[in-house]
């Protein structure tokens, strides 16, 4: 039923001006239209990808991921992203090595950061 759909993905943030910034600037996101005070939408990737940017008292609260993007060459990625002083985060994985901000998995690469609320962003490249 819903494997026809498009997913949104909502993502709550503690001060919209800031994570505007972020959003748009550091990550490169368009910017779809501005809702005012109900938050911003923004378009990612050639296939109808869309965040919901929202203000929310419980932003950055949780712990685990709320939105990673499958690119094609990690390594660039997070070097471009660390010049604009992305700091990644660091796990440990059984099995998993790290090259720099990136954790090698297998056939899969992945690297993890905050947004200035504190939400865990994603990185991927390669099959899960």
């Amino acid at each position: 039923m819903l494997g026809d759909n498009n997913v949104l993905s909502n993502i709550a943030v503690k001060d919209i001006e800031e994570s505007k910034k972020f959003y748009g600037e550091v990550l490169g996101l368009k910017e779809m239209g501005d809702k005012g005070p109900m938050g911003v939408l923004y378009a990612s990737g050639p296939r109808d990808g869309r965040i919901f940017m929202y203000k929310a008292p419980t932003a950055g609260t949780g712990e685990a991921t709320v939105c990673t993007w499958e690119v094609d060459d990690i390594k660039t990625v997070t070097d471009e992203l660390g010049k604009h002083d992305v700091k990644f985060e660091h796990y440990e994985f059984p099995g998993a090595t790290h090259d720099g901000p990136v954790h090698v998995m297998g056939g899969m690469k992945s690297a993890w950061f905050r947004d200035p609320s504190g939400n865990i962003l994603g990185l991927s490249e390669g099959s899960m």
